[in-house]
């Protein structure tokens, strides 16, 4: 079996590392320098999953499409940053013939990719996955893996069959990162855009790990009103995830979630303090464009949309 994953950052070596131990040939798509880094060291995998090392000759990577010749693709796994979707979506219509209307799979954050994706290639070959897991990168070659909170779910908001999907997870597991496929894929990555977009602006805009904002009565109560918000969006807009309303998920969000995290820092975090675009339009952002079409109000996610936004501004 051959896997592209486009997308050589913490997310995307974690899975490249977890399937080249599985006996899959794997190619990697990204920039330089990373692409240098990987071709020079390969890829070290840290932290809860254990320790791995991948040598270089053990896959390929390249820094384009159109470098890698005669090859098809059993899947593509996308793990890039969520504002870059519509950019590799129009990259990957260009090489329509190299990928062979194979299964592209979005490892991605956030709400909204699968829509930009399918401007340009068809329902039913685009899949979601649900990543749970908590990924660092301290050097280019090398991803740190923080925190596990679940077995990655992958599934179709469109429809598609999601057994073709089925030897990607299975591969996945036999690499030690559990996943599975589920026909319920759109009630997790809702249920992660709660998990989400309350902890991962906080936790930037007051550089603290995600523990601390739920010891905090004021940070609690800003969480609450983003999911009472997010619950009023998602069901106005005809979707549903785990939890029947936000009371629900909030017993369980500061139960059960919160403390079997607490310890990560947040993605978002990590992407200002190195000066970089963050994904905020794909988490708070994308409610807040969502409950505009459906004339409600979101002033808190509207709040922590533009507080990112400015930080943003001073770099980006």
């Amino acid at each position: 079996m051959n896997i592209l994953v486009y997308g050589g950052g913490a997310v995307g070596l974690g899975l490249a590392r977890s399937l080249i131990d599985a006996g899959i040939n794997i190619t990697i798509i990204d920039v330089e320098p990373t692409v240098s880094a990987l071709k020079e060291h390969g890829i070290v995998q840290t932290g809860v999953l254990g320790t791995f090392s991948i040598r270089p000759e053990q896959f390929d990577v390249y820094d384009s499409l159109s470098n890698i010749n005669s090859k098809e693709f059993d899947y593509i796994c996308v793990c890039i940053k969520s504002y870059m979707s519509e950019t590799i979506a129009q990259i990957l219509k260009k090489y329509e013939n190299k990928i062979n209307n194979c299964p592209i799979v979005l490892f991605q954050n956030g709400w909204g990719n699968a829509e930009k994706f399918i401007q340009y290639l068809p329902k039913d070959i685009i899949f979601n996955a649900r990543v749970m897991t908590g990924y660092i990168k301290p050097a280019l070659h090398h991803v740190d893996i923080t925190v596990h909170a679940d077995a990655i779910h992958i599934g179709s908001l469109f429809g598609g069959d999601i057994q073709k999907l089925k030897p990607l997870a299975d591969a996945l597991s036999k690499g030690g990162m559990p996943a599975i496929i589920t026909q319920h894929v759109a009630k997790d990555i809702w249920a992660k855009m709660l998990y989400n977009c309350a902890l991962n602006p906080l936790g930037a805009l007051f550089n603290v790990p995600y523990g601390e904002l739920g010891k905090s009565q004021y940070t609690r109560a800003i969480m609450n009103d983003i999911f009472h918000e997010i619950f009023e969006t998602m069901h106005k807009a005809g979707y549903s995830t785990h939890y029947n309303n936000a009371q629900e998920y909030i017993d369980i969000f500061y139960s059960k979630l919160l403390p079997s995290t607490g310890e990560h820092r947040s993605s978002m975090l990590q992407d200002i303090q190195a000066k970089r675009r963050t994904e905020i339009d794909a988490l708070n952002g994308a409610v807040v464009e969502l409950a505009r079409q459906y004339n409600i109000q979101v002033p808190v996610n509207e709040v922590i949309t533009g507080l990112i936004k400015f930080i943003e501004g001073m770099y980006v």
